[in-house]
């Protein structure tokens, strides 16, 4: 697990074995070992691995399919700062494209589905409900939400946007990682202008 998540927040950023290595100030043996995962990292190699990827140490140790989180609108915490609220949805780590939209979801009159296509490797979609209620998420693990909600869910898997009740209207942030040239990266933006989403 360990190994994975250090070899693709690596790959994301487009570091060398050598220069995330060098700006960890590890060996270059030594993160070659952990990444193939025959390393037996101590907790301040990991700290330091993290700190060189810009990331929280959690990222390094958790499994992916924990990435989902869900907050309830009646379960959250709004911060007074003088004259406004604010209520913190989520952070994005890392470097790559972050886009925002307005998504309008209707009712299909012939209750047909079809999954949205995935984006590159390591892309998160956090999704925040203005209004409706939506069945949204990985087609494996979707939930349904209420005006208020917000999920956070990996987008490199077929997911859904699925309105329970007319027209619903949703904010979108997709997390896209860095892309190397020539893999792609355009298509996304392409998709999204055209609302295939």
């Amino acid at each position: 697990m360990v190994a994975r998540n250090v070899r693709l927040l690596r790959d994301q950023r487009g570091l060398s074995l050598t220069e995330l290595a060098r700006q960890a100030g590890l060996s270059k043996q030594t993160l070659s070992n952990l990444e193939q995962g025959t390393g037996n990292p101590t907790v301040d190699t990991l700290f330091a691995i993290a700190a060189a990827l810009g990331v929280p140490v959690t990222r390094l140790v958790a499994e992916r399919e924990q990435v989902m989180t869900v907050q309830r609108r009646d379960e959250v915490v709004w911060r007074e700062h003088g004259g406004y609220e604010s209520r913190s949805l989520d952070h994005v780590y890392g470097s790559g494209v972050i886009e925002n939209y307005l998504v309008r979801v209707s009712s299909d009159p012939q209750g047909v589905v079809k999954p949205s296509e995935p984006h590159p490797v390591g892309t998160l979609e956090h999704l925040y409900v203005i209004s409706g209620r939506v069945r949204v998420g990985p087609l494996d693990s979707c939930v349904e939400l209420s005006a208020g909600d917000f999920v956070r869910y990996p987008g490199d898997r077929p997911h859904v946007y699925e309105s329970l009740e007319g027209e619903c209207l949703l904010h979108v942030v997709v997390s896209v990682p860095r892309v190397q040239p020539g893999t792609g990266a355009t298509n996304l933006t392409r998709n999204h202008a055209n609302g295939r989403r």
